[in-house]
This record gives structure tokens, sequence and C-alpha cells, in this order.
């Protein structure tokens, strides 16, 4: 497995913005919370899509979607105290979650991220 995605990443990759080509590299084996695929897919519909372009867009990338559990739930509630200074929303907590039940790094855009002491490494796309 290559990490676990965040939305900015997977939009970076979308809107061909830097760190696109980083991201692009690593979809092989990278996976994604049905969380943070809600936020990618409620962006494109934000930008114009359709529900269903936003789907097929989201279709075409084809990133393996995980879902909630109790245990990323409560890991999820958990970080919110120590990610709170930094603005962290749920979807981005439930990216450190799973990437931190998964043994794999958290793979984003937002650089706050690093300033955290977190349960997971983070790469930065840019």
């Amino acid at each position: 497995m290559s990490g676990v995605l965040d939305a900015s990443a997977v939009l970076a990759l979308l809107n061909d913005e830097p760190g696109s080509d980083f991201v692009r590299a690593r979809l092989g084996g990278s996976l994604m919370s049905l969380v943070n695929a809600i936020e990618v897919g409620t962006k494109l519909v934000d930008k114009g899509l359709s529900e269903s372009q936003a789907r097929e867009t989201l279709d075409l990338i084809d990133i393996p979607l995980v879902g909630l559990d109790h245990d990323v739930a409560q890991a999820s509630v958990a970080l919110r105290a120590a990610t709170r200074s930094r603005g962290l929303s749920l979807a981005d907590r439930v990216c450190i979650a799973l990437a931190a039940r998964e043994g794999l790094p958290a793979i984003t855009a937002d650089r706050s991220w690093t300033e955290l002491a977190l349960p997971c490494t983070v790469e930065l796309i840019r």
C-alpha cells in the first residue's frame, strides 16, 4: 500500500494543481475514506459538476474507498483535541485515523498537519 489520500490530495490531482504528479505516482495501492470521497464529490459539485459527473470522476480515478468502523470513528473523535488548534475537519481526522490504523502515511496538501503530533506519518504532495 502507498498511503491514505486526503481530499486535498485528490482534488490537486483532479484540478491538475501543483503536487498532482506526486499523487498520480502514489495512486497505485492507495486508499481513501468514504468521508474524504464525500468531501471530494461535494467540492466537484460546488464547482458545477452534476452529482453523476462527480461520481463518475471519482470512479475514473479508481481509488479503493474504506467505510468508517467503530475504531476509526473513535480515533477520529480522539484526534479532535490535538488538532483543533489547526482547524482540522472531520474528514481530515478520519484520513489520519485510517492511516494510523492501516500503518500507512496520510497523503495531503495541508502543511498544518506536519505541525501536529499525529499517530501516523504525513507526506506532503507539495
